[in-house]
């Protein structure tokens, strides 16, 4: 059987969202999205639940790091900010079909779903487990620094990282895309932490992909 990364969510608050029908379609453009771009299967439950079965192991943690960027940046205002828990699993199973989804099993779902309900008990909105004791606690500490600067991002941020993980761009090319200024982009970049995120990325990608 081979590896899959599995994530499984919530979205944070969403029982104090006034908008629900926007906030919902913002999710399911972002699982279309993900389905899309790493040859994914996503399913919805419990209405603000959700869980994405990625076929490449490596893909996972960048795919729950689009999601997140792609619910803040369309958060209605900076004083209400949306967003979501997530649990990024490595280990066995198949990626399912989507008729079949809810039947889904294997280690890599079982250990998603636990993790996000012992996440639910923190502050922290994402993990990544591998069921690997020394790999999981290299990336323990390293995913709480991204985890930190994901959770402060403003809209303008997620904006800026959003079109970063779709596009590979200058800045310049990326100023034209969403009709601002290099020095804007630059500044949002930098607010951010942009370069610290795409080398987290990298990072935990490989070390995934050798899991």
């Amino acid at each position: 059987m081979n590896n899959i990364a599995v994530l499984t969510g919530d979205i944070v608050g969403s029982q104090q969202v006034d908008d629900k029908p926007n906030l919902s379609r913002t999710l399911d453009d972002a699982l279309a999205l993900i389905e899309g771009r790493f040859a994914a299967r996503s399913d919805r439950y419990r209405g603000d639940g959700f869980q994405v079965a990625v076929s490449e192991p490596g893909y996972g943690v960048t795919a729950a790091v689009l999601l997140r960027a792609a619910l803040i940046q369309r958060s209605p205002s900076r004083q209400v900010t949306w967003d979501a828990r997530i649990a990024v699993a490595i280990g066995g199973g198949e990626v399912p079909d989507a008729a079949h989804f809810a039947e889904a099993e294997g280690e890599a779902f079982v250990r998603s779903g636990r993790r996000l309900d012992a996440l639910s008990e923190t502050s922290q909105r994402l993990v990544v487990v591998t069921g690997t004791p020394q790999l999981d606690e290299e990336l323990a500490l390293l995913t709480r620094f991204a985890d930190d600067i994901l959770s402060h991002w403003s809209r303008y941020s997620a904006e800026v990282a959003y079109h970063s993980l779709l596009h590979d761009e200058s800045q310049q090319a990326l100023a034209r895309r969403l009709e601002r200024t290099q020095p804007t982009i630059n500044r949002r970049l930098v607010a951010a932490r942009w370069p610290l995120i795409r080398d987290y990325l990298t990072h935990v990608g490989q070390r995934l992909r050798e899991a």
